[in-house]
């Protein structure tokens, strides 16, 4: 029968639902607001006293601090981190790849969420084994000379189901986030246990973990008193009383002062806040919002927090796409490398010490972890893309300022000053905020140069007026002026240290400058169509040597030159300097692997360059190519005898500390399987519509109340799904009934999340669907029935596709625990009367008791083939049915395909991304999931999108092996079209690689399950 009476937008839940991307949107404004308003008066006040570091307890003296950055060992250090969460890449031993290709970046940190619904998804029953385990991603980081900084939640948001919180947390009583009792003891065991393995991988025991962040983003609340010292306190107790010793570090969702030093009660060692400028709309790419660049950054610290290094736990990498949204490629064009320039750059302005981008890999919800406002991608178009690729510009943009940090000591403890228009620059369009030099170190300051109106796709010209230690200086000197090209800043540096050699002032940005015994060598960069100067202070002996396209002038004591931009690269030599001119494409080729503390090499011409070492007179690389290059290393030694690239000795020429050789590349030939021509069999995955079906083994919905704080209770018994421990995947509800022989409708309020659906059958009758939309999470539909004969029994069968539950961001309000289910029913037998239906309903098998502990407790939901466990490898395939899924059955329904993929690939010698694609394009709406080895690679929803490619990482798919891959595929309507599903699997860019090998994850394969129903 079909749908009638069916309305277009959701029913309203009794309570608002505000979401995590609402509230940082409110928080972002409220403190625009604020701080704008309050600008002349506020931001006048001197800063309140606090403790110092010198003054504070602590626990260790590893990991110090004070006002301007993080000692580590005493040694001062500015911490470049970029956000990767392990579990999202569920194959540990690509771990190193992913820390390799940070630490190549310039960066020294990482910081990662350890999310609790994956290592407790059973009350008391905290399992970290296997891929949740975290000993091999804290050894990786160790490998790659990476720290790290650890932050557990319990709440992490994370755009992960729940916010972290496992399932079963719906059922405690109390509100969330709060001093209640009985939300702080059902916190405690996760919180002792995860904080004993972060607290032996502490730096303290040898391991990298350099800051805890208790909480997240604890900034705002509803209806209760807020903040709560106490709560806060808590949890900083728990970690402590795990053997927490590090300092403690926040990340307030906004500049708002919350529990910083000298605040009292649940105060953290270290003030830190987030900031996402641009927020989350990815739809039109190349328009930036108003107001989105703080200019009073630095301001603001100095009242909340002057004491400690100014820090950033999360910096905007990029933005989640919704269900329907744009896609992540379009979020990567929105906060690309022009994105990087002027706004990571300006948080440099402001003196910036601790700078985290969220996210540098985002890698992939698989398995239903994702938050429901997202799809199966987390690639959040971050630097590092879902394929471990390289292939985004602003991976290597952040690589120029990263390594111009590395090598720039003197900016860790230089004073940021106001941002200004006229006083240092000639044009009102640029305005230019000082970093001044610290009066005893004299180690230069540096200017930040960039566009008045920051959103600016114009060019401008314009010249400075800089104070140096030779006086204020009108630049440049040699040409009319300087030129700032649209979304594009820069970082200008004066008075600026080379190895001994002082360069008085450089408009071309720094990318490194190296020692090799007796030779300085500088390499700035610049961008296309300008024309730059640099001024060194010499000797009138010094030799000088420079081409044509330099222009050179020389006093006593200063040598300038002046250049426009070129493709090639060109050397001036000045004494014993060599500088190095780049135009900026040609730096993004450059890297600096780390020798050891004293020692770094420069090398061009790789894809990446993963290290370097040096073993007496034999110099190796571990480097990836995706095309033939010309490598050449600056600094090696004239005394190297041996180059070996990847294990392979290559042979090579060596002149003034440059080695050159040529490395050539080729692709690989990939006889990549057509999925079209597979050994496909299938099986009816909804036998429950069958007249014959048993489900007396399943759960009675029978509890009478819920302990659910955010949703009242609407049906004679909860039909919450979390109240009987079914917290991911698809639902399944059987409504037993006796009819009255009246009954001609049958209406529901179903809840499953953004761009959930549901399908309802009677008996095997199809009689409606709610295919789902982006926006709306829960449906109030009305269906018409066929005659019903009275005293007959009958059953309701209603499916739902279980989104992920909510995140609980703001505590108060509990918006995580938006129950999953039926929230309401009528089956009508009059105006009046309703008939009494019955329910039972499953989701994965066990529930919280889950079966499969290689895998997790979210990677199944509760359709028959997966429990019975048929989307794991070598299901028994000769008790389904012969048939693809390039012809699937036509009416609604769900049916579970399976096939075997053998690969044979070069993996040993190429890192090979592959992905799997779908395209809906004919039969009606319909929901896919995609098992690979029994892993849940794949939602695909083609009729609301946006994703339509899904990789799978080397590890979960064995390269060089058998692997078996599943549909299951939910038709929602009966079009009348015959289905058409266009399936394929695709190859990326193949690069020849120096990473480990990849080691297969542990994928057990089926056997029969016990109870299984």
């Amino acid at each position: 029968m079909g749908l009638v009476d069916r309305p277009q937008s959701p029913v309203p839940l009794p309570r608002s639902r505000i979401t995590a991307t609402t509230m940082r949107c409110l928080i972002f404004l409220a403190s625009i607001l604020f701080w704008y308003i309050w600008n002349s008066a506020y931001l006048t006040r001197e800063a309140p006293e606090l403790l110092s570091e010198s003054d504070a307890i602590l626990l260790q003296d590893v990991v110090t601090w004070d006002k301007h950055s993080l000692y580590v060992r005493g040694e001062r250090v500015m911490i470049m981190s970029g956000e990767f969460h392990p579990w999202r890449l569920p194959v540990p031993s690509l771990w190193l790849d992913i820390f390799q290709k940070i630490k190549a970046m310039g960066f020294n940190c990482v910081s990662f969420y350890s999310n609790w619904a994956l290592l407790e998804g059973k009350p008391g029953n905290f399992s970290a084994e296997g891929v949740f385990a975290y000993e091999q991603f804290f050894d990786a980081a160790t490998k790659a000379g990476v720290y790290l900084i650890a932050r557990p939640g319990p709440y992490i948001n994370a755009e992960v189901s729940f916010g972290g919180f496992p399932g079963w947390l719906q059922r405690i009583k109390g509100q969330l986030r709060t001093p209640d009792e009985n939300y702080l003891a059902a916190t405690d065991n996760y919180a002792a246990r995860i904080g004993a393995i972060i607290a032996r991988a502490q730096i303290t025991q040898g391991g990298p973990v350099i800051l805890y962040q208790p909480e997240n983003e604890y900034s705002v609340g509803v209806s209760i008193p807020f903040p709560s010292g106490r709560y806060m306190q808590y949890v900083e107790d728990q970690a402590r009383n795990a053997g927490i010793v590090v300092p403690l570090i926040s990340n307030d969702a906004a500049p708002l002062g919350r529990n910083a030093p000298g605040t009292g009660l649940g105060e953290v060692d270290i003030y830190g806040h987030d900031a996402y400028p641009v927020m989350f709309d990815c739809s039109t790419p190349s328009t930036w919002p108003p107001l989105a660049l703080s200019g009073i950054y630095h301001q603001t610290h100095m009242l909340q927090s002057p004491s400690t290094p100014f820090s950033l736990l999360e910096f905007q990498g990029g933005a989640y796409d919704p269900w329907g949204g744009p896609g992540f490629n379009a979020c990567a064009a929105f906060v690309n490398q022009e994105f990087e320039r002027v706004f990571f750059k300006n948080n440099f302005a402001a003196g910036a010490t601790i700078h985290n981008i969220y996210m540098i890999f985002g890698g992939t919800n698989w398995g239903n972890i994702g938050h429901p406002a997202g799809y199966t991608s987390y690639d959040y178009g971050a630097a590092i893309a879902e394929d471990r690729s390289l292939r985004r510009e602003k991976y290597s943009e952040l690589k120029l300022q990263a390594e111009w940090l590395k090598v720039s000591p003197g900016y860790l403890t230089a004073q940021p000053g106001a941002a200004l228009v006229w006083t240092y620059a000639d044009n009102a369009a640029i305005t230019v905020t000082r970093l001044a030099d610290n009066s005893t170190l004299r180690e230069g300051s540096f200017f930040v140069v960039r566009h008045s109106d920051y959103s600016s796709t114009s060019s401008n010209s314009y010249t400075l007026k800089l104070p140096t230690q030779q006086g204020v200086l009108s630049i440049p000197t040699l040409f009319p002026a300087l030129t700032l090209h649209g979304r594009d800043s820069k970082i200008i540096a004066t008075d600026y240290d080379v190895r001994g050699v002082k360069v008085l002032y450089s408009t071309a940005e720094i990318l490194t400058h190296q020692r090799f015994e007796n030779t300085i060598v500088l390499v700035v960069y610049s961008g296309a169509n300008e024309t730059n100067e640099l001024a060194v202070q010499t000797t009138s002996k010094s030799t000088i040597a420079a081409d044509d396209s330099i222009t050179v002038n020389r006093t006593n004591s200063l040598v300038t030159l002046a250049w426009a931009t070129e493709s090639t690269r060109r050397t001036v030599r000045i004494g014993n300097l060599h500088i190095h001119i780049l135009d900026r494409n040609s730096a993004y080729n450059y890297w600096v692997p780390e020798i050891d503390k004293s020692l770094s090499l420069i090398v061009y011409g790789p894809y990446l360059v993963r290290s370097a070492s040096i073993n007496h007179d034999v110099l190796s690389l571990s480097a990836d190519f995706n095309r033939s290059t010309t490598v050449e290393v600056i600094g090696a030694s004239e005394d190297t005898r041996t180059l070996i690239i990847n294990g392979q000795e290559t042979n090579f020429s060596i002149e003034n500390r440059v080695l050159s050789t040529n490395v050539s590349y080729s692709a690989p030939t990939l006889d990549l399987p057509s999925v079209s021509e597979l050994s496909w069999a299938y099986i009816d995955s909804l036998p429950e519509i069958q007249a014959d079906y048993d489900d007396s083994t399943w759960t009675v919905a029978d509890h009478p109340s819920t302990n659910n704080s955010y949703q009242i209770l609407r049906t004679p018994t909860s039909l919450f799904a979390g109240d009987y421990g079914f917290h991911a995947g698809v639902l399944v509800f059987r409504g037993h009934f006796t009819a009255k022989g009246t009954e001609k409708s049958f209406s529901i309020t179903t809840q499953g999340g953004t761009a959930y659906g549901h399908s309802i059958w009677l008996n095997g009758t199809f009689i409606g669907s709610w295919v789902g939309s982006a926006g709306v999470s829960s449906y109030d539909a009305t269906y018409e029935l066929p005659s019903l004969a009275q005293g007959e029994q009958y059953i309701l069968t209603v499916v739902i596709d279980h989104m992920g539950l909510d995140g609980n961001y703001v505590p108060g309000i509990d918006t995580g625990k938006a129950p999953r289910g039926i929230l309401s029913y009528r089956l009508a037998s009059s105006i009046i009367n309703t008939t009494p239906i019955t329910w039972r309903l499953t989701g994965n098998i066990g529930g919280e008791d889950y079966i499969d502990r290689a895998r997790g407790p979210l990677n199944e939901g509760g359709l028959y083939a997966e429990r019975k466990g048929y989307h794991l490898p070598r299901p028994p395939i000769e008790t389904f049915t012969p048939g693809s899924p390039f012809s699937t059955r036509s009416e609604p329904g769900v049916f579970f395909y399976a096939a075997p993929l053998p690969l044979n690939l070069p993996s040993d010698k190429y890192d090979i991304p592959l992905a799997f694609s779908f395209n809906n394009v004919a039969g009606g709406a319909a929901r896919i999931q995609l098992y690979v080895n029994g892993w849940q690679f794949g939602k695909f929803i083609g009729h609301i999108g946006p994703q339509t490619s899904y990789p799978v990482p080397e590890g979960i798919l064995d390269y060089n092996g058998g692997n078996w891959i599943g549909l299951m595929i939910w038709r929602m309507e009966d079009s009348g079209e015959a289905p058409v599903l266009e399936f394929r699997l695709e190859v990326g860019e193949a690069v020849l690689t120096g990473r480990n090998p990849v080691a297969l994850v542990e994928s057990p394969a089926w056997s029969m399950r016990r109870g299984a129903y």
